[in-house]
């Protein structure tokens, strides 16, 4: 299945700032579910990523909340990601891959629509597997086949 079937979920969980904010900016952001932010440049396109992990590094060496450093410092300016006419099986492959939880999901024009995680894939998947199997199973029972 393709990806875009989970574009509702998956635009909930994006977040973005402007890659001259403050990594505070990006530390308000983190909440339950939203484990990534995506750092835009003027014109709204991704140029990098924050994790939870970036934040917690950088703010322990600078001063906790009163850290003023631009999220632009510990941004991940390599930006894997997916669209959303990617297949299921590819997004999870290339998160394996990668050793990653969450990617972004661009358009055509490197724009962010939404995050896609690794709990989403996965329900995906699953999704496709219980399709083939009933569809396995009705054939098996020629079930339709008249």
């Amino acid at each position: 299945m393709l990806i875009d079937r989970l574009l509702p979920e998956a635009r909930e969980l994006l977040v973005t700032i402007k890659d001259g904010s403050p990594l505070i900016d990006a530390a308000n952001q983190f909440r339950k579910g939203i484990d990534l932010v995506v750092v835009c440049d003027e014109s709204g396109r991704a140029c990098g990523v924050v994790t939870k992990t970036d934040v917690v590094a950088k703010m322990s060496q600078c001063g906790g909340a009163s850290c003023t450093e631009p999220a632009s410092t510990v941004m991940t300016r390599k930006i894997v990601s997916c669209q959303a006419s990617d297949w299921g099986t590819a997004v999870w492959a290339s998160m394996k891959e990668h050793r990653l939880k969450n990617l972004p999901i661009l358009d055509g024009e490197s724009r962010p629509i939404g995050v896609m995680t690794a709990r989403l894939v996965l329900q995906l998947l699953l999704e496709e597997t219980s399709d083939e199997e009933a569809l396995l199973r009705d054939y098996v029972m020629n079930v339709g086949y008249h």
